[in-house]
């Protein structure tokens, strides 16, 4: 196994996490040079905070863990691919890299719906690596609605 998957695993613990709090299961870790320095669920309903997606957490904890809102050397591991206003807190971060795993064909803004990272008109560029366990991100995301209906 990879380290990028290794860390995915990771993600994907906080995932499970989420759906058992009845949240959508989307789970992160914040990681620099492989150590993880955050983890991040979907809050929004148990903080009644629409900001709370789980990227905004791990990135909120991020910051903290290293005592700057730039995130230059952090890369973030995310089950699912972010949406624009994700997508946009890593750009003002400065997110070093991105490792997500299932493309999100109604929101995402990695390139499925949007492309808001890496647009040439914007001023940060960062590292993007799609797909890594995106079957068990993808099926976890599946069952979660399957049982919802």
């Amino acid at each position: 196994m990879t380290a990028d998957e290794l860390l995915m695993q990771a993600a994907l613990e906080e995932a499970r996490a989420s759906a058992e709090a009845g949240e959508v299961p989307i789970g992160v870790v914040a990681a620099i040079e492989g150590e993880i320095v955050a983890r991040g669920q979907n809050r929004v309903l148990r903080d009644v905070d629409p900001t709370a997606h789980a990227e905004i957490v791990a990135m909120r904890g991020a910051a903290r863990a290293i005592g700057n809102y730039r995130l230059v050397d952090c890369e973030l591991y995310v089950t699912l691919e972010p949406c624009a206003m994700c997508a946009g807190a890593m750009i003002h971060a400065r997110l070093g890299r991105l490792i997500y795993g299932a493309a999100d064909p109604k929101a995402g803004a990695a390139g499925s719906v949007l492309e808001v990272l890496n647009h040439p008109k914007l001023n940060h560029q960062m590292a993007v690596t799609s797909g890594v366990l995106a079957e068990e991100c993808g099926g976890l995301l599946r069952e979660f609605f399957r049982e919802r209906r």
